[in-house]
């Protein structure tokens, strides 16, 4: 056999192989917070018709006390060791624009970039891969959704300094079970 189509294959069972392997997630806090629905997730900016990668990510309840996966808050386990959160049922993956305090976590195609790789340390943080002293923050501040009419909560992503004080903020682990 021409040993192009010997590589084609393994790659396409390669392929097929890992695909079948991923698993969807939701990326939580660690710590409840204030929460009363459940967990806070990474989640998508914006409800129902109104949800938009271009918007980027928050942190919000999870749906998954509804008894499935929120679908804009659905992370690919595979791209993890990768150093990707990857959204698939949008195909984007997270990124920063730099890496100062206050910065905030937007969606884009993935592309390979340095803005757009992560590591999930042991201790639940996450942090851009080439500045590890910085985290995945969710915001002290709580609003509900709709402007206040339900009962979701939501709160603010950015990068900040990676602190002990903080770490109720900044440790996040993974859940694929619903209620």
């Amino acid at each position: 056999m021409n040993s192009k189509i010997i590589f084609l294959i393994t790659l396409i069972s390669t392929v097929f192989i890992l695909s079948s392997n991923a698993k969807e997630m939701e990326i939580t806090l660690k710590h409840n917070l204030d929460g009363y629905l459940d967990a806070y997730c990474l989640d998508i900016k914006g409800g129902g018709r109104n949800i938009d990668p271009k918007n980027g990510l928050q942190v919000h309840t999870c749906y998954s006390y509804k008894g499935a996966l929120g679908k804009d808050q659905i992370f690919e386990t595979n791209a993890f060791s990768k150093n990707i959160l990857y959204m698939p049922k949008y195909d984007v993956c997270a990124q920063v624009s730099d890496y100062e305090t206050g910065t905030k976590v937007s969606l884009a195609t993935c592309n390979g970039s340095q803005f757009q790789s992560f590591v999930f340390k042991e201790n639940g943080e996450i942090s851009p891969l080439i500045a590890n002293n910085m985290c995945l923050t969710a915001s002290l501040d709580t609003r509900l959704g709709r402007n206040g009419t339900s009962k979701h909560q939501i709160k603010g992503l950015s990068l900040q300094k990676c602190s002990e004080d903080y770490s109720i903020f900044q440790n996040w682990t993974t859940n694929n079970k619903v209620k």
